[in-house]
């Protein structure tokens, strides 16, 4: 059993920083890719970024620049340090990982950040 649990989520300011913490417990050795998606109310989930065990890195435009991912697979944790944040980065973050052997991910239940002045 797998499980992802996330912290860091909060309420911040226009231009404010936050860090968002994931990690994992479990079966985790064979998570070839971790990161990070977001969904806003009335939106579709979006993928923000990720990272394989070999730090190939990934962003969606909307963040690059300003979003770094960062992982260590050994201790299956990965990290999403979040700076000039914009109202519209509003939403509720959820950790991924993806298991090559079980040909499948999972999931965390997802940190809400908000960012509003």
């Amino acid at each position: 059993q797998v499980q992802l649990v996330e912290s860091g989520g909060g309420l911040v300011q226009p231009g404010g920083s936050l860090r968002l913490s994931c990690a994992a417990s479990g079966s985790t050795s064979s998570f070839y890719t971790m990161g990070w998606h977001r969904q806003a109310p009335e939106k579709e989930r979006e993928l923000v970024a990720t990272i394989t065990n070999g730090g190939i890195t990934n962003y969606a435009d909307s963040v690059q620049g300003r979003f770094t991912i960062s992982g260590d697979f050994s201790k299956a944790t990965v990290y999403l340090q979040m700076n000039s944040l914009k109202p519209e980065d509003t939403a509720v973050y959820s950790c991924y990982a993806y298991n090559w052997r079980a040909g499948r991910d999972y999931w965390g239940q997802g940190t809400q950040v908000t960012v509003s002045s």
